[in-house]
């Protein structure tokens, strides 16, 4: 039981850092895509 609770007190702080530090799901999106693109750019 308290692994379970510890893992989704440790869920709930990493999505709200997350969110935080784009401050909005479309900012996140954002963030994913040019991650994205860097990958490409980097494997070819």
């Amino acid at each position: 039981m308290m692994k379970r609770l510890l893992s989704l007190v440790t869920l709930f702080l990493l999505t709200a850092t997350l969110l935080t530090g784009c401050n909005t799901a479309r900012g996140f999106g954002e963030d994913i895509k040019h991650l994205g693109n860097s990958i490409s750019h980097a494997a070819s």
